[in-house]
């Protein structure tokens, strides 16, 4: 009897049911459990879909077609492919909810201020055929990645990776990019690869920077550390390829309140201890999923970015899921709607029918809509900062 192909089917079943019953996440769901067993689905059908059918093939080759527990498993498969299939057409409206975020925070010509090739892309169609074989993105050969550089002198903790063109890359902008993890856990790499590696094939030195968790220090001194990441890409940037002077901050999840705290408090002495006099002031924030709440209330500084918005501030793409369950996205509409009531530069605010928490973290037909936009975002960015 097939159990094992009808249990894992179930499981897949269930995380596909799960999908369209958190049609509106609330704060009294459990949201833990069902971001777990519906985060592999939601983000990444194609995968779903391919462990799916090689788990079917498996039983047929095993057990056969007679079995009635196989029948009551192909059964569960074949109702979960027609819902996967669903999730996936879901996933394409990423590209107008991407476009109509530039075109309200940009404005409506901005298609006309950057490279018509670059623009394009928001309309090209991705490659399925290597989502299906490749779902987690790969190295490119292009592209080398310089592990564990130290920034600072606290150990792991204060450790990047910088990825840039293989041989003698020239002076292009800088991406650093904070990880997730609630500040509790998580690593450099875990999430954005397929951002990183796209950017650093097209000319950007991209870091992706550690920094202390919360077992190791209360806050401020993750945004220390960002602060920190940054303080170094100006003083040794140069070196590596990159462009001190086009600095662009980004985070997912804990890794995004970290790069709006840090793109809202630029030269901050408060945040810059022994190293004052360095300029921390970024081009432009990039934030996925992020949670832009208090951290640690009461502590000796306020830990959340909405506290630090005033006056002008640099340009920012904000990216959520309307599905996400750790981070509801009324919460992120609240800070939005800040910024834009105090900020002059723009806001622009992608919210992504369908995604969940953690969509960056394959290389998905949602992701690569993502990386077209916060591409074409920062083109937008530097071409307004240099008057073109």
């Amino acid at each position: 009897m097939p159990f094992g192909y009808l249990i894992f089917t179930g499981l897949l079943a269930t995380g596909v049911l799960l999908v369209f019953m958190r049609s509106r996440p609330s704060r009294s769901s459990p949201i833990r459990v069902t971001h777990l067993l519906t985060w592999l689905v939601n983000e990444s059908p194609f995968l779903a879909f391919v462990l799916l059918t090689a788990s079917t093939a498996l039983a047929i080759l095993q057990y056969g077609v007679r079995s009635p527990v196989f029948l009551i498993a192909a059964g569960l498969a074949l109702g979960t492919t027609s819902g996967l299939v669903v999730i996936a057409l879901r996933a394409v409206r990423t590209q107008p909810a991407i476009e109509d975020g530039l075109r309200e925070g940009l404005g409506p010509d901005w298609p006309l201020r950057i490279d018509p090739g670059l623009a394009a892309r928001l309309h090209r169609r991705p490659a399925l055929v290597r989502l299906l074989y490749a779902p987690f993105p790969l190295r490119h050969p292009g592209v080398e990645r310089l592990a564990n550089i130290p920034y600072a002198d606290d150990g792991r903790a204060h450790r990047l990776d910088l990825y840039r063109l293989r041989g003698s890359p020239s002076a292009g902008p800088t991406l650093v990019h904070f990880h997730g993890g609630a500040f509790v856990f998580g690593r450099k790499s875990r999430e954005a690869r397929a951002l990183l590696y796209r950017l650093a094939r097209h000319g950007w030195t991209c870091i992706s920077a550690n920094y202390r968790l919360r077992r190791a220090a209360r806050f401020p001194g993750p945004l220390v550390d960002a602060k920190s990441a940054i303080a170094w890409v100006r003083e040794h940037g140069p070196r590596y390829g990159a462009d001190p002077e086009h600095v662009f901050v980004a985070g997912s999840s804990a890794g995004a309140h970290l790069a709006a705290s840090a793109a809202l408090t630029p030269n901050d002495p408060t945040f810059q201890p022994g190293f004052e006099d360095v300029d921390t002031a970024v081009s432009a924030a990039i934030c996925l999923y992020g949670y832009y709440g208090d951290i640690d209330e009461g502590g000796p500084a306020p830990s959340s970015p909405a506290e630090h918005i005033e006056g002008d501030r640099p340009p920012v793409f904000i990216a959520h899921g309307d599905l996400d369950a750790l981070v509801l996205v009324e919460d992120v509409r609240r800070f939005v709607k800040r910024l834009r009531e105090t900020s002059s530069d723009p806001v622009v605010y992608a919210e992504l029918p369908g995604a969940s928490h953690g969509f960056d973290f394959f290389d998905s037909v949602r992701s690569e809509m993502v990386i077209d936009g916060i591409e074409a975002f920062a083109a937008w960015v530097m071409i307004s900062r240099t008057g073109g």
